[in-house]
């Protein structure tokens, strides 16, 4: 295969299978890390649908998901553009650490200030305004979660990556039990997350600061000596994050606006329908994510820059494999949450089985689009990604004002169905185009060599 060396001696061989052992481990981390996370948010949920009333756990998961929706707002793109930035330059991105940090304290402040005063001000339903006002503070963790994270990725720190994202939910699955021990409210609940919000913050600052002082050891970047720069302006580091924020935002929209319309505009009980087979959707979609964004995202700008065949490797074995995995999440999900789900939440939520059923032929779909945007995204085309994404936004907002008056919840999943498989069809068709271009992509048996090689 063009541009790769087999190894001629058994010190080459013995550095290739040292490297090949060394990307399985840090793979094998984050994944027992996914697995965990899926695991203790789902049990998280079981327990506060078993212990709030369920126009209580309705109203509790419509306000999470409208704090969720804050996160890439308050994030700002920054999270992504760190990856971006420090995969091309290296050592010289330090220069926008401190601007963007300063950018996302600004923009978190002031969300947590709007939703506080919404919940002050909107006193229509007294307890979901109190839910506002204690949800709050989650906003200031995603964003410190979302930094440490992709500084943890950049240094290679695959270990506390992992153990950051098992933290919260471990803290969360404690609340539970104790709301399922002692029968406290949902406004407790919602207390105890805010404390579990800010020991992530504090956590989250010790991994950052590295970053902030200009010290952190980049992985796959010799170190260099750092040279006084100035800093960048700010509306050059708004000009470019704010594609990174859109691209956020309109991947939250597809998993939380579906509750938040369902409560407005149906009832608090049937959003707590929708919310449970979301819930386990969303832990199932952070696979995707973990692969791509917390591993493989660094090392594709890098690849995109000096080594082509692995990009192509990338887009033939990662979007069939996450096709094909996909499918088979999608099938277990299916057929095990007929009898699980009224098992595991009870009787009273039968009516999310059919939900779960139709949101499960969007799991093979966004395991797809997930491994096609990491290529747009280090191709040199967010714009065209962030676009795309867009459109599939307002195909989703329009299938949700006509299916949810006539079909209720069911109506919200099948436009979450629809909005997926418009994204993927669009990401593939761009990356076939402008990634591909016309390439001879490796046979399969030269991707089997490659990774065995590297």
């Amino acid at each position: 295969m063009t541009g790769v060396e087999v190894p001629t001696d058994t010190a080459t061989a013995s550095r290739s299978g040292s490297g090949m052992a060394r990307r399985l481990r840090q793979l094998g981390l984050l994944g027992i890390s996914q697995a965990g996370v899926t695991v203790i948010a789902f049990l998280t949920q079981v327990l506060l649908a078993r212990s709030l009333p369920k126009a209580d756990f309705g109203a509790f998961m419509s306000v999470m998901s409208l704090v969720t929706l804050a996160g890439p707002l308050a994030i700002f793109g920054v999270a992504e553009f760190w990856l971006q930035r420090f995969g091309r330059e290296g050592s010289r991105a330090f220069r926008w650490v401190r601007p963007s940090i300063a950018l996302v304290a600004v923009t978190s402040g002031l969300l947590v200030v709007a939703l506080v005063g919404w919940g002050l001000l909107d006193r229509h339903d007294a307890g979901t305004g109190d839910l506002r006002i204690g949800l709050a503070p989650i906003i200031l963790s995603l964003v410190a979660m979302a930094l440490s994270g992709s500084a943890l990725q950049l240094q290679g720190a695959y270990g506390r990556l992992a153990a950051l994202q098992l933290a919260p939910q471990v803290g969360r699955l404690l609340v539970a039990v104790l709301t399922l021990s002692f029968g406290l409210s949902a406004l407790m609940v919602a207390l105890g997350y805010a404390l579990v919000a800010a020991v992530m913050v504090a956590m989250s600052v010790l991994m950052i600061a590295p970053f902030w002082y200009g010290r952190a050891t980049l992985e796959g970047h010799p170190p260099v000596p750092r040279r006084p720069t100035r800093p960048p302006r700010a509306r050059h580091l708004v000009a470019a994050t704010w594609l990174f924020l859109l691209g956020s935002l309109f991947y939250q929209l597809g998993m939380q606006l579906g509750v938040v319309v369902s409560a407005e505009f149906l009832s608090s009980e049937s959003a707590a329908v929708l919310a449970v087979p979301m819930t386990l959707l969303t832990a199932i979609y952070l696979l995707p994510r973990i692969v791509y964004q917390q591993y493989f995202l660094a090392k594709l700008h890098r690849w995109s820059r000096s080594n082509r065949n692995a990009v192509l490797i990338a887009y033939r074995a990662g979007t069939v494999g996450m096709i094909g995995l996909g499918l088979l999440l999608g099938a277990v999900v299916a057929l095990v949450g007929r009898y699980a789900i009224p098992l595991i939440f009870g009787a009273e939520y039968r009516t999310s089985v059919p939900v779960m059923a139709i949101l499960a032929l969007a799991i093979p779909l966004r395991f797809g689009a997930a491994s096609v945007e990491s290529l747009l995204m280090s191709g040199g085309l967010v714009r065209q990604k962030v676009l795309y994404q867009g459109l599939g936004s307002l195909a989703y907002l329009a299938a949700l004002a006509t299916a949810i008056p006539l079909f209720g919840v069911a109506g919200a999943a099948w436009a979450t169905v629809l909005s997926e498989a418009i994204v993927l069809v669009l990401f593939w068709s761009r990356a076939k185009r402008d990634v591909v271009a016309g390439a001879d992509l490796p046979s399969w048996a030269e991707i089997r060599r490659t990774v065995i090689r590297s």
